[in-house]
């Protein structure tokens, strides 16, 4: 059995049964794991609670608001944010055994590890962000605090970091299906932040948002050398980059639409 380790593993959830204990599983030494969830209806609560997890029930406040939320729930200041469908490969869980305990008695603010893509059930081989994209999640949390947005939030600190070369993995969206319904509720969430910043519009650029976004991941990011799959990727991406400002755009235009808009995806079980 795995030493355990003086931190906390969080999990922020909402309908994630497929997925919560392969997460949960994969980090066996930490010496808590919590589960905040935003009113899950399938089996993800129980499912996490037999897999060894503290549950704790949030209403929705946006990604990096609930991360916030999460932190000052958990026992240990040291911190390992991980998504349900994400999870550690045995290389990185070695790694964070071996340097964990010298790392976090130093004075060191965040760990930026680096995650690797499973897209339509294969490991991308060669789209840049797909393969060792560097992010923060492991990190102490009165040294780092996660940006206050409701969608793409990202870790904040100013202090030292180190790097942990182990990758862990990102199980993306079993379909397109599921990918497009994230693309309309994170666009969503992306142009109701632009709403409170009272961003212009500037509609003319979308075409080159476009193919810029396009561009950028198919040629740019190697996104051609994974084949169909990499067109696919950077296609949706480029979508996605000109979704949101068409329907900011109608936001401004049609106020009307930001209710009816909400009212559609918590029907669809999207927005919560």
């Amino acid at each position: 059995m795995a030493s355990l380790l003086p931190f906390t593993l969080v999990v922020i959830t909402r309908n994630e049964a497929q997925k919560i204990a392969r997460c949960l599983d994969s980090v066996p030494f930490a010496a808590e794991k919590l589960v905040v969830d935003s009113g899950s209806t399938d089996d993800t609560v129980a499912i996490a609670r037999a897999h060894g997890a503290r549950v704790v029930h949030q209403d929705w406040l946006g990604f990096g608001p609930q991360r916030n939320l999460a932190a000052t729930h958990c026992s240990h200041p040291w911190i390992l944010a991980l998504d349900a469908d994400e999870y550690l490969t045995p290389g990185l869980a070695d790694e964070l055994q071996r340097r964990l305990p010298a790392l976090m008695e130093s004075d060191t603010a965040a760990v930026i590890l680096r995650r690797h893509l499973i897209y339509m059930g294969k490991p991308m081989r060669w789209y840049r962000p797909a393969v060792g994209e560097k992010m923060a999640r492991f990190y102490h949390r009165d040294r780092a605090r996660w940006s206050d947005v409701r969608v793409h939030e990202s870790l904040q600190f100013n202090g030292t970091s180190a790097t942990f070369h182990a990758p862990f993995l990102h199980d993306n969206n079993p379909s397109l299906v599921e990918k497009q319904l994230k693309v309309l509720l994170y666009s969503e969430l992306k142009c109701r932040d632009w709403m409170d910043k009272n961003k212009s519009t500037r509609m003319w650029q979308t075409p080159f948002v476009f193919a810029l976004a396009f561009f950028k991941d198919y040629v740019l990011r190697l996104g051609f050398l994974d084949g169909w799959r990499g067109y696919a990727i950077a296609q949706t991406a480029a979508s996605y980059a000109a979704y949101k400002r068409m329907r900011y755009y109608e936001m401004r235009m049609n106020p009307a639409s930001r209710d009816t808009a909400a009212a559609a995806l918590t029907r669809s079980g999207l927005d919560h």
